[in-house]
């Protein structure tokens, strides 16, 4: 599995495990811990939660899930904006730490902006980060503007990862926040990697790509996502076809003529653009 290195040395896979929309029943927890493990064994050891998500029931599943192997886990969760004060930040983390089993987290992430300054934010993090309760922080939906304010903080330059929209359909990051990261060595963190709702994956030229690799559509468009060093994409995989499907994204090297054909059909931004979010 490729890695994508973080600033402070640390690799983690390119490749990760979302969980939005996991433990709201359907398949139910179990199902889903089993196809959790089953992504650690291939080599997808970057798990995403966030408390938001089933209001704890998705961390409750990565609890299962790690069970027996945390260090084998490298662990995300992301807190409320109206939890993200300088009081709510340890109360949020303390619960999110109990409901998955661990006794610190890898990285924790500020899951968007909201009516906390970034500055108390960013002080509780790195409170958290001095008791031993987080190894590292970072953000998330975060557009140009929030991030050179982030860095302008005390401490702020110390965050590890931006984690945000980006797919074939929602490309606006490539015109600035992409390549500013970059420069900054602030990795992407791709949130549905693959699309929302299946729309994405109708696509015609999706569909070429897939057929001369002998791929399904949604690995191209990992593939896709993972061209660039910077990007680590966190798609979810409940059922274990899916999940494999995932990990083998690593063996797919997109051409020059595939991604012009992706271009063509979802043109590259040229100029700024409002981020995208769901």
């Amino acid at each position: 599995m490729r890695q994508v290195v973080l600033p402070d040395g640390t690799a983690v896979s390119a490749v990760g495990q979302g969980t939005w929309y996991m433990g709201e029943g359907g398949r139910g927890a179990r199902a889903e811990a089993d196809a959790l493990r089953l992504g650690i064994d291939l080599g997808m050891t970057l798990i995403d939660t966030a408390e938001m998500y089933a209001e704890g029931g998705a961390e409750e599943v990565v609890g299962q899930a790690i069970a027996g192997q945390r260090d084998r886990v490298f662990l995300v969760s992301k807190v409320y904006p109206h939890n993200a004060s300088r009081s709510g930040v340890p109360a949020a983390c303390e619960r999110s730490l109990k409901r998955m089993g661990t006794d610190v987290i890898d990285l924790y992430l500020l899951h968007w902006r909201g009516g906390v300054p970034l500055a108390e934010t960013v002080a509780a993090f790195e409170t958290l980060r001095a008791g031993g309760k987080i190894r590292r922080w970072g953000v998330s939906n975060l557009d140009p503007a929030d991030m050179r304010e982030l860095l302008g903080v005390k401490d702020g330059a110390a965050c590890a990862v931006n984690q945000v929209l980006y797919n074939p359909e929602h490309r606006g990051i490539e015109f600035d926040l992409l390549p500013w990261q970059a420069g900054k060595g602030i990795p992407v963190m791709a949130y549905s990697p693959v699309g929302q709702g299946g729309r994405l994956l109708k696509n015609p030229a999706l569909a070429a790509v897939a057929k001369r690799h002998g791929a399904t559509r949604a690995q191209i468009a990992l593939a896709w996502g993972l061209r660039h060093p910077h990007v680590i994409c966190i798609p979810k995989a409940a059922d274990p076809a899916h999940v494999r499907e995932n990990a083998a994204v690593a063996d797919i090297t997109l051409t020059p003529q595939d991604l012009a054909e992706i271009d063509a059909a979802f043109p590259p931004p040229k100029r700024a653009t409002r981020l995208a979010m769901l």
